[in-house]
């Protein structure tokens, strides 16, 4: 039988904070590790009110650096975005500073490009089955359904 190994509160601060400061990191991921090492909660809620007053953990530059990341690298839409934060426990207020950090711009040509490239990839469907397959891939992606109306309406007209 495998048995947790219980660390002193002073060696798990250490440990979190090296875990902080390699990546950022949300309060829940951080609770969830400090109960790995077998602390219990009132060790676990000064480690981390710790970590905050020092700057090792914020939920508003987390939120920020998550979405920034997951829009660039995975190509997700903010409705995606946003049901990720909130299945990490990150509050509203830091989610709706994060999806407003992510650059317009930027987000609508992504939205079009991944729109023109499925579009191009179902030349062969029929017209109904291609727009279908297009706005359910683009939902699956996490844009909104309008901006998604929308590219397809471009996407129609100019083919």
């Amino acid at each position: 039988m495998l048995r947790r190994k219980h660390i002193t509160a002073e060696q798990a601060l250490q440990k979190i904070k090296q875990y902080c400061t390699y990546q950022e990191r949300c309060h829940k991921e951080v609770k969830e590790k400090l109960y790995s090492y077998g602390l219990h909660k009132s060790d676990t809620e000064k480690i981390v009110a710790d970590l905050i007053e020092n700057d090792f953990l914020n939920e508003e530059r987390f939120a920020i650096q998550f979405a920034g990341g997951k829009f660039r690298m995975k190509q997700w839409g903010r409705k995606k975005i946003q049901y990720e934060l909130q299945q990490k426990g990150v509050n509203t207020y830091s989610t709706k500073v994060a999806l407003k950090e992510l650059d317009q711009s930027d987000y609508s040509d992504t939205l079009h490009k991944l729109a023109s490239v499925k579009w191009e990839s179902l030349a062969t469907e029929h017209h109904l089955t291609r727009q279908a397959k297009t706005q359910a891939y683009l939902m699956q992606k996490g844009f909104e359904p309008e901006l998604i109306s929308k590219a397809i309406k471009e996407l129609r007209l100019g083919s």
